[in-house]
């Protein structure tokens, strides 16, 4: 069977991503980052994400915490979460993590030259984001042509391809696209700023987007927030 490689963060996008390459007959190999991020009970999601969804290997990478600074979501030194309310894709918030997509893109690329996949799947999305310049189509594709021209698959003809199939959905459509295939989206984990316990906070621009996804999608959200046990 042909392989692909997909970055697999535990989310909504990465998991939806995950049914869609296999739908198409790839066998995955899942990448999950661990870089000192402040959720990281999506690596826990991940986890089990992979041992349900059969994959056929799932390769955990450890990022140094101390590479990232001035992000709220990792580093040694997090800022504050923003729990407004308000999400806007006309400015860079502080949940952004320095060339995250581009480092984790150039992970994909090595393990797929070095595991014969010449598919890297990315769940970014240019639509229901919160304006990461590393979610839009242009640095994709300028990301592609770079490993095209930076591997031994590419400059003798056999160029990876990276696909991210959820580009221009909306949150609804991706949820219903995900449901249509089988996902289980209770496994999945979204919130910038979880509890002690895992819970959602259910104010924060993830946690935002997530809610509306699935109420605009007429589908009731399995996530538990913490709002919902006080």
């Amino acid at each position: 069977m042909k392989r692909a490689i997909v970055l697999l963060s535990g989310g909504i996008d990465s998991t939806t991503t995950l049914a869609i390459a296999q739908k198409e007959g790839y066998q995955i190999i899942a990448l999950t980052f661990r870089y000192g991020q402040r959720h990281g009970k999506e690596i826990e999601c991940a986890q089990k994400i992979c041992r349900a969804m059969n994959v056929l290997s799932h390769i955990k990478i450890e990022i140094p915490a101390r590479l990232f600074m001035g992000s709220a979501l990792a580093g040694e030194k997090k800022l504050e979460v923003p729990k407004s309310g308000n999400v806007s894709a006309h400015e860079i918030p502080v949940t952004y993590v320095p060339a995250r997509n581009l480092l984790f893109l150039a992970y994909g690329i090595v393990c797929a030259e070095s595991y014969g996949a010449y598919a890297v799947f990315i769940g970014a999305n240019a639509l229901d984001y919160s304006g990461y310049p590393d979610c839009r189509p242009e640095f994709l594709k300028a990301f592609e042509e770079a490993a095209r021209c930076g591997t031994k698959c590419g400059v003798e003809g056999k160029p990876i391809r990276v696909i991210s199939p959820l580009l221009n959905k909306t949150k609804a459509e991706i949820i219903r696209l995900g449901i249509s295939l089988g996902v289980d989206y209770s496994m999945t984990h979204s919130c910038y700023d979880p509890d002690e316990y895992g819970r959602a906070c259910g104010r924060c621009e993830s946690c935002v987007i997530r809610k509306r996804g699935f109420r605009d999608a007429g589908i009731e959200d399995p996530t538990q927030y913490i709002d919902d046990v006080q």
